[in-house]
């Protein structure tokens, strides 16, 4: 679908690139009286359809055609992404260029935080094994594990990762958490160690290396940057004890998957929860689906019913900021990659 009205004089033309689907309740974005006309497109028209488009509204959630249709954005000053991470975004011309980003950030936090809460419940308390044994028509009694007292460790100090310390806060579990630089005396974490597995930080800083061999639960909630990319690695899982567990609900590449396909395998760690991987969807031979202690699912820990609907009220008022000239909600700092704060 490429389809666009006249645009009326001094009025910005609004482009939405979608997939399959187009953004729910669109007659409230085609009515805004402050657009001079809004057009859609598909990743196939996106050069045919961006000369003249002054804000693009990335509705296809994880594209990345805007790079290869760069150089037609002749009058472009707003990309709005429908996700919190943005790093399909991150190309060196757009991040180089005046054209602010601006994303979904805190639409997501709630829903992921209680769904990493589901998985760390789980866990703790045998639950696949429980199902496992009643289809099996077997009565088999365990002992579970405490969740209360137990600890997580939580990589990242966004708003998704505030959301998450503070639902495990409420159930008893103690909260770290590793950011881009160590601090104390945060209200949700604590303590904040630098994100590295060295055994110091540059400057001394406390580090992952002495907080993950204590965690039951290791969650990944942090941006794909290029500091982020590949942390997991052997090394990483190494530090990790064998009855810990690991929990993405991130972005894939930040986990080096052979390295966790062998911590599963030879028992390294107790299990991986994965809502995320380095490439969607997941391939049938993937040997993740099938591993001990191994959880698959569908990049939805934050799609609770209605967050479609939830993206679009936040783009209606992030436009409204914009054609008002007001300071946008989420700013992306193009340079880190994700909303700073």
């Amino acid at each position: 679908m490429n389809s666009a009205a006249p645009s009326p004089p001094d009025r910005p033309r609004l482009l939405i690139l979608h997939g399959d689907d187009l953004p729910p309740g669109r007659e409230r974005i085609e009515g805004h009286p402050g657009l001079g006309g809004v057009a859609y497109t598909t990743a196939d028209g996106l050069s045919a359809a961006l000369p003249g488009t002054d804000i693009l509204f990335v509705w296809d959630l994880f594209s990345e055609a805007l790079e290869a249709s760069w150089p037609e954005a002749d009058a472009l000053t707003w990309v709005h992404a429908a996700t919190a991470g943005v790093d399909n975004l991150m190309f060196p011309a757009l991040a180089g260029s005046g054209v602010t980003v601006t994303n979904s950030r805190g639409i997501f936090d709630q829903p992921i935080a209680e769904y990493v809460l589901g998985l760390v419940v789980a866990y703790a308390k045998d639950f696949h094994r429980t199902w496992e044994y009643q289809r099996e028509r077997r009565w088999e009694h365990r002992e579970t594990a405490r969740v209360a007292g137990s600890r997580a460790l939580i990589v990242g100090t966004g708003p998704i990762a505030r959301a998450t310390a503070r639902l495990l806060t409420a159930v008893g579990v103690r909260v770290r958490a590793s950011g881009s630089r160590a601090r104390t005396g945060d209200p949700d974490f604590g303590d904040v160690v630098l994100s590295s597995t060295a055994e110091t930080g540059p400057g001394g800083e406390p580090t992952l290396f002495g907080e993950i061999p204590a965690a039951d639960h290791v969650i990944i909630a942090a941006p794909l940057t290029d500091a982020t990319r590949g942390l997991v690695d052997r090394a990483f899982l190494d530090l990790m004890k064998p009855t810990a567990h690991l929990i993405n609900v991130a972005r894939g590449p930040i986990v080096d998957q052979p390295a966790l396909v062998e911590a599963l395998d030879s028992g390294g760690i107790a299990g991986a929860a994965l809502d995320v991987f380095e490439r969607e969807p997941l391939k049938a031979i993937n040997p993740l689906w099938g591993l001990p202690g191994s959880v698959v699912s569908p990049h939805m820990a934050g799609d609770v019913v209605g967050w479609r609907e939830e993206l679009v009220d936040l783009f209606l008022d992030e436009l409204s900021r914009h054609l008002d000239g007001r300071e946008p909600r989420n700013v992306v700092d193009k340079c880190r990659g994700y909303v700073p704060g």
